[in-house]
């Protein structure tokens, strides 16, 4: 192997590293939430805005975080977002009270939204398309895949060994590793646009409008999604979506250039990520409350329970990419999509007694084939075909599909448990645990009926291969159209 390629492949590992680290994030604190309520004094009801204020931010300014990778440079904006995902960290662990944690974990989802779409962008300009860029996006989405199962095994791990500060503080040195090798790693690129200004308007309504979705998701497991608040939110959120898409379409510089929705593969990917995102990111929450709730395990049994899922995607990631290099994401991507489904009909069998063996790893590792097989086609798909001026803007795009599709699919997985479990309770006085369980039971079955329609996305939009001349008119283009 030549310097060039292995220089090449070590920039893959400190750009797979950080991406890790910001999947990591969303999922460590959901095992530690109990320890911090009691020792920060959170309320039962802010307590959830530790994950939601992270989320806000990290799900609404991904878009535009991939443009500006585009347009001020993919390492210079992934610096600053390990900078700030860092600083956030360290702040997060040295919190003093509820409102200050609340108020870093923002920041927190701010520097993830900038760093992970440069990071994919950067992947995509150092590898050229087909076989070896599939080889990085395998291990990229193994990465990925397993972040949140991780997270949950190293966040109970932590907490039970040391306590909850240290899901924070363990961030700040992975951090300045990636950050002293990055000048030295990666190479400085950007879009070479023929206008350079920037749309403010775009931006503003994307970003704006991404928030208030995922805030108004988050808040509909509260108050209701008939609610008038709910309501309302919603609809500020569709108005300032529909403006920006009005925007876009007259914009000289625009945040999204609507032309990329006409590769079909690129759309395609888009709707079976959103699909990906809301069947399998709630099945980690319904599945650890289950396991603590129900099971009574401990933080650190709950995260060792995700080891079999964890290593199952990462063994299968490699396989999942090789795949896809021979015959396509089209035929792929379903397989996967089905699995995520099949297994989540299997954990919509659990019942209160359940037993780890029999009840919950067959579950672990047919998911873990199934994300294998689904967030590594999706990923290459999303990207395939993509010129490299609009990098940013595509792995912006795939993952705020992703993230958009996990809070709508956790909200509402968090709403059907929440009714069924209630409905039952009011028939069954004092059977709770049994409640439980048959909330989580329904939410599993309307989980894996999504992931059923995610899978038929793929296999009805994608293209089995992208059409040489849709390829090559985009390519000849004028960048700013």
């Amino acid at each position: 192997m030549s310097g060039t390629d292995r220089r090449r492949w070590l920039a893959l590992a400190v750009i797979v590293a950080a991406q890790f680290m910001v999947v990591l994030d969303i999922a460590i604190v959901n095992v530690a939430l109990p320890s911090i309520k009691t020792d920060l004094h959170f309320t039962q009801e802010r307590l959830q805005w530790i994950v939601t204020a992270y989320s806000i931010l990290f799900g609404g300014v991904l878009m535009l975080g991939g443009r500006l990778a585009d347009l001020l440079g993919r390492r210079r904006l992934f610096m600053l977002g390990i900078v700030v995902f860092a600083t956030a960290s360290l702040l997060s662990g040295l919190a003093w009270s509820a409102g200050s944690l609340i108020a870093f974990r923002a920041l927190q989802g701010l520097g993830g939204a900038l760093l992970s779409p440069a990071a994919l962008s950067i992947l995509t300009t150092t590898f050229q398309e087909g076989r070896e860029r599939n080889i990085a996006l395998g291990v990229w989405g193994a990465a990925s895949g397993s972040g949140g199962a991780a997270g949950v095994l190293l966040g109970g791990a932590l907490t039970s060994s040391f306590n909850w500060t240290w899901i924070f503080f363990i961030n700040v040195p992975a951090a300045a590793v990636v950050l002293a090798l990055t000048p030295w790693l990666l190479r400085e690129s950007r879009a070479n646009l023929e206008h350079r200004t920037f749309d403010f308007a775009g931006a503003a309504s994307i970003t704006a409008g991404l928030m208030l979705l995922v805030y108004a998701m988050t808040r509909a497991t509260q108050h209701g999604w008939g609610s008038g608040s709910t309501l309302a939110l919603l609809g500020g959120s569709a108005a300032l979506l529909a403006a920006f898409l009005v925007i876009e379409l007259r914009s000289k510089a625009p945040v999204l250039p609507v032309r990329i929705f006409r590769q079909r593969t690129l759309s395609g990917a888009n709707i079976s990520a959103l699909l990906l995102g809301a069947s399998v990111f709630s099945q980690f929450f319904l599945l650890t409350l289950y396991m603590q709730e129900v099971l009574h395990y401990s933080a650190l049994k709950t995260g060792v329970a995700y080891i079999a899922l964890t290593v199952t995607i990462v063994a299968f990631s490699g396989v999942a990419q090789s795949l896809v290099t021979r015959v396509g994401a089209r035929r792929v991507l379903p397989v996967g999509m089905t699995l995520n489904a099949a297994a989540l009909v299997l954990f919509a069998l659990i019942p209160v007694h359940g037993h780890y063996f029999w009840d919950l790893f067959p579950g672990f590792i047919l998911a873990g084939l199934g994300l294998a097989f689904s967030f590594v086609p999706a990923t290459i798909a999303a990207l395939s075909g993509v010129r490299e001026a609009d990098a940013g803007v595509a792995s912006g795009l795939i993952n705020t599909s992703q993230q958009i599709g996990g809070a709508i699919g956790l909200a509402a997985a968090a709403t059907i448990a929440t009714t069924y479990t209630t409905h039952y309770l009011h028939a069954h006085a004092g059977a709770t645990a049994a409640g439980l369980t048959h909330g989580f039971n329904i939410a599993f079955y309307a989980l894996a009926a999504i992931a059923l329609a995610g899978g038929l996305a793929a296999g009805g939009v994608i293209e089995s291969a992208p059409r040489a001349e849709v390829i090559e008119a985009e390519r000849a283009m004028p960048e700013a159209a």
